[in-house]
């Protein structure tokens, strides 16, 4: 071989590197944060993080711009789209209760690289949504004030007309975001107890919007001569449901917030059930008297609600509204600095990011390095930057996120349950049984021809009729399976999203590609479903897998295709940013490497109940462990 070009073995094992895995086990282990969050505060977490901004002004958005009154099923069918991807969460929540929200939950199911990227989307998400946030809120009350704000900042600084810098620096936005980093870098309990006051207050703004609401309500306004329910038809009330979608983005927070919850494995899943269930009511309700209290065509879309009681003669209701909004933004803002520092702090500690990161106050018990540095950070973003350029990453990182956990959620529960190499009073072995008679060699005999079925096995009932599955290494039919499903998932949405317009595709043209796609997505179905799955008695898990990730998958690339291609491109170069970190400190400060020394493999033959005939456990000696040799004499 030439100099210099590497050897076929260091390429295997530097794409071993890319594929490997966090152990199950150790994601599960003591955490070094203060667990010290009830499932009511990962509830009001959660509500804080959806009711936000979107109840009053996206209400009034899509009402009068895209779907008329038919908003309140937009909002419905939204709602039921965001629960697919909010029970993906739900179960890894519980299941592996450690920080870093779908960062982790990818990294112990599909690989370090595709887990750092994933994370790396996540921290550009989180810090564009904080500046945005920001600036909403800064708006808001620059408008309750007539705009004295913007008049005093472009008089005196002057108006900015250089690409990408914003038309004058936002300084109330900037600084709203460090006061709420310094709430948050007071510890868990303190943001909880502020997100709790705020929450309080916003949702009586919006229990008093629903019953004024109601007794202002006029059914006429959905009646004929106002255009009816639906005026756009049903297509709009399809592009009303994609944009009604990211409503409710924000429910990742309580996942993410898994390591600093008292009983995680209970309160992760009912946080998150209820928080989305409060918020689609919230948002369902509020835009029902919307439409009844005023004509959807007179509504206006910077301030639908508290123009609406202006037309009806209640301006004093105006200054509620505006407070229950002001109180709504910052729960979304500190909940978004809650979550950003969280998840960097996983990925040091992981050594997949600068170590500097993980360090975690003694005191707060809080990664404050993370937050003062992210919270300084997304200042100066809200500050400078010009954020209508950079908003549709929200969208294409919170898909790819919620895709990646819900092709993790398959692909773990066909994954063999990891053996511990020494069992713990939390997840106790069953005991072996010693066999010396001749009936208890008999017992053996019969226990050894009819194996418990594993995780990944073909269903015993299907072995008879689909026995070429079984003819494959252990493992394939499950991987093959899974990857025609998400290659049928890109194709199936291309040709939903692409196939009368950019495709230019003939009627049975569309139509045939259509039917092999849907096909294929089927089938791989029914191979993943004829397969054996974990069972895990004592955590949450999501029903009808692999029905109901697949689903999840589909939705998000049909929405991810929606976007711009401009959105596409700065996205590839963001990622190329990540690839240059990753490849450049990430791949060799990786905790993991630690796991890639010489050990001894040691085989125990020990028969338990279930049925296992035998043990293997790998015994990995440190280095710092390993007895020193001396140098042999000449």
């Amino acid at each position: 071989m030439a100099s210099g070009l590497p050897s076929t073995a260091g390429l295997a094992r530097f794409c071993q590197k890319l594929k490997r895995l966090k152990p199950l086990e150790e994601a599960t282990m003591e955490t070094s944060l203060q667990r010290c969050l009830s499932a009511l505060d990962l509830t009001l977490l959660g509500v804080g993080a959806m009711v936000g901004s979107g109840l009053y002004v996206l209400t009034g958005t899509v009402a009068k711009e895209i779907t008329g009154p038919a908003v309140i099923v937009s909002f419905t069918v939204a709602a039921v789209a965001s629960l697919l991807a909010a029970l993906c969460y739900a179960e890894f929540g519980a299941r592996v209760p450690r920080t870093g929200s779908a960062y982790l939950f990818t990294y112990v199911s599909m690989g370090e690289l595709w887990a750092f990227l994933i994370g790396w989307n996540l921290v550009l998400e989180y810090v564009i949504a904080g500046a945005a946030v920001a600036r909403a809120w800064s708006g808001y009350l620059d408008a309750m004030l007539d705009h004295h704000i913007r008049n005093f900042t472009e008089a005196h600084v002057g108006i900015w007309q250089v690409p990408l810098l914003a038309r004058y620096p936002d300084f109330l936005a900037a600084g709203i975001l460090l006061l709420a980093s310094t709430f948050v870098s007071c510890g868990a309990r303190v943001s909880s107890w502020l997100n709790h006051t705020l929450s309080a207050i916003s949702m009586v703004v919006i229990l008093f919007i629903i019953i004024l609401g109601f007794v202002l309500a006029r059914s006429h306004n959905w009646g004929k001569e106002e255009g009816g329910f639906a005026p756009f038809g049903f297509s709009g009330i399809m592009s009303g449901t994609a944009t009604c979608f990211y409503a409710f983005v924000g429910f990742d927070v309580i996942a993410a917030s898994s390591e600093e919850a008292r009983n995680p494995k209970r309160a992760v899943p009912l946080a998150i059930a209820m928080s989305l269930g409060l918020a689609a009511s919230a948002y369902i309700l509020v835009s029902t008297v919307l439409t009844l209290m005023v004509p959807w065509h007179s509504l206006d879309p910077n301030s639908a609600l508290a123009d609406a009681f202006y037309q009806r003669g209640y301006s004093w209701a105006g200054y509620l509204v505006a407070t229950g909004s002001i109180c709504a933004m910052t729960t979304v803002l500190l909940n978004g600095l809650f979550c950003l520092p969280r998840i960097i702090y996983a990925m040091a500690a992981d050594g997949l990011f600068f170590q500097a990161f993980a360090y975690v106050h003694p005191r707060t018990q809080v990664p404050l390095v993370g937050i003062l540095v992210f919270g300084v950070l997304t200042a100066l973003v809200a500050l400078l930057l010009d954020l209508e350029a950079l908003v549709q990453f929200l969208s294409i990182g919170t898909l790819l996120a919620y895709s990646f956990v819900a092709i993790s959620i398959i692909v773990l529960r066909f994954q063999k349950a990891p053996l511990s190499s020494s069992p713990s009073p939390a997840s106790p072995r069953p005991a072996a049984k010693e066999y010396n008679s001749f009936s208890d060699h008999i017992e053996l005999v019969g226990t050894e021809q009819v194996p418990a079925p594993e995780p990944g096995q073909l269903r015993p009932a299907l072995r008879p009729y689909l026995g070429f599955l079984d003819r494959c290494s252990p493992g394939v039919a499950v991987a093959s399976a899974i990857c025609v499903l998400v290659a049928s998932a890109i194709t199936l949405g291309c040709v939903l999203i692409f196939g009368d317009s950019a495709l230019h595709l003939p009627r049975w043209g569309y139509i045939l590609l259509l039917l092999l796609c849907g096909i294929m997505f089927l089938l791989s179905l029914l191979v993943l479903g004829a397969h054996q799955q974990q069972r895990q008695q004592d955590t949450f898990q999501i029903p009808m897998v692999p029905l109901i990730p697949a689903l999840s998958i589909l939705l998000n690339i049909c929405l991810m295709l929606k976007l711009s291609y401009l959105t596409w491109v700065r996205f590839s170069i963001w990622l190329l940013i990540g690839l240059l970190v990753y490849f450049g400190y990430g791949i060799w400060h990786s905790k993991e490497n630690q796991r890639e020394l010489p050990g001894v493999t040691i085989t125990r033959y020990v028969v338990f109940p279930s049925g296992s005939l035998e043990e293997t456990v790998q015994v990995v000696q440190p280095p710092s462990q390993a007895p020193a040799q001396e140098p042999s004499s000449p």
